[in-house]
């Protein structure tokens, strides 16, 4: 049975909660100086070598995956990441002023804020969107080649948390694995091609398949 698609308003509506769930869950990594992985990893990477705001790097590092996202997957899906990466990018300057963190322990940040990012990627997945960067990529390999989502993240998270041990701690990267784990298996529990309805990835054109004139003219296709 086909996916009944969702309206404009609930796109809008359920981006908005997700790119909230993930600037919060970046604001607890923040505050414990931990890593995320992805397109949010490379921008709190770039924090640490150029004197920029996350938010300004991280919606610079995604524009080049625009063009992909456009050509490759569908417009309504780069225009649903575009508005979730500009949500998070705006949410993770704001969070700061509203919220005022006391004393919070490093692991139970790294859960709770992984948690809160896989979920707020697991939502924008659900309404074809994603936070942009490697989220990009790995929803059309999924849609395109099978390849799980969360297990792609996986690698290309391990990959950005090893350049990591360049600028933090160790304790802290090995604290920021833990992070990652709990939210690459949000995705990979909860986000399986063979259950949901991806849009459609394009895909090379193929010679369209000539008549059989030897087949009985009766017969036609079942569901034809």
């Amino acid at each position: 049975m086909k996916n009944a698609s969702h309206s404009v308003f609930e796109d809008v509506f359920a981006l908005l909660c997700a790119g909230l769930f993930v600037a919060f869950g970046i604001f607890l990594f923040q505050s414990q100086e931990l890593m995320v992985g992805g397109a949010a990893g490379l921008a709190l990477l770039g924090t640490y070598a150029f004197p920029v705001e996350f938010g300004v790097l991280f919606f610079l590092v995604n524009l080049p995956f625009y063009y992909l996202a456009w050509h490759q997957i569908s417009k309504r899906f780069m225009i649903n990441t575009f508005i979730s990466v500009t949500t998070v990018s705006l949410f993770s300057e704001w969070v700061p002023r509203f919220v005022n963190l006391s004393m919070i322990d490093p692991f139970f940040a790294a859960i709770f804020g992984g948690i809160l990012i896989g979920v707020g990627m697991l939502i924008m997945f659900r309404h074809s969107s994603s936070l942009g960067g490697l989220g990009i990529l790995a929803f059309y390999l999924q849609s395109r080649f099978n390849i799980r989502a969360g297990t792609f993240q996986l690698c290309a998270d391990s990959v950005i948390l090893s350049v990591s041990f360049l600028f933090i701690d160790t304790h802290l990267v090995l604290i920021s694995i833990l992070a990652a784990f709990c939210l690459n298996m949000v995705i990979s529990l909860n986000h399986r091609p063979e259950r949901y309805t991806l849009p459609q990835v394009a895909k090379p054109a193929e010679q369209p398949a000539q008549p059989n004139t030897t087949e009985v003219d009766h017969l036609h296709p079942q569901n034809g």
